[in-house]
């Protein structure tokens, strides 16, 4: 099921793509050059988004991603930028990934320490600037694909 949410989603972006800002396609010897800057084996979903759109806006809702190689000098909605910052700011952990902001006080982030048997990590919830010891982490979508579905249903794109 995993897979076909995420083509699901795929597919419904491209019907409404009047809809939809992106970057644009990112090259593989880029995607791993982020990787290796966070430590971390981005999910094949999340690669093939990244590969896809770079980083896409539906509507109102801004899921981040790679914008260009200089991670340092750069901004939402860059991915490793914001990750770096996350981490450095507010010691978040390393096996999280941050790729979407509420516009509250949370963060929607893949938590890599717990994929499923396809690899697939789930999308959670973390607070920026709360100690550690009192996150909950709380399950928003079982993967990529189910978290892109419900944005798009936020969007009433469904």
């Amino acid at each position: 099921m995993s897979n076909e949410n995420f083509e699901k989603a795929l597919s419904i972006i491209e019907k409404n793509i009047s809809e939809c800002d992106f970057i644009g396609r990112r090259p593989k010897e880029l995607i791993e050059k982020a990787e290796n800057v966070l430590g971390l084996n981005f999910s094949n979903q999340y690669k093939k988004f990244l590969s896809t759109y770079g980083a896409l806006c539906i509507g109102s809702q801004e899921v981040y991603g790679i914008i260009r190689d200089d991670f340092e000098n750069s901004s939402v909605p860059d991915v490793v930028w914001v990750n770096r910052q996350n981490r450095i700011k507010f010691g978040m952990p390393d096996h999280l990934l941050e790729i979407y902001h509420t516009g509250s006080d949370e963060v929607f982030c893949f938590d890599f320490k717990k994929t499923n048997k396809q690899g697939e990590p789930p999308v959670v919830v973390y607070v920026p600037g709360l100690d550690l010891k009192y996150q909950t982490y709380e399950r928003i979508a079982e993967d990529f694909g189910d978290f892109l579905l419900y944005l798009l249903d936020l969007e009433e794109l469904l």
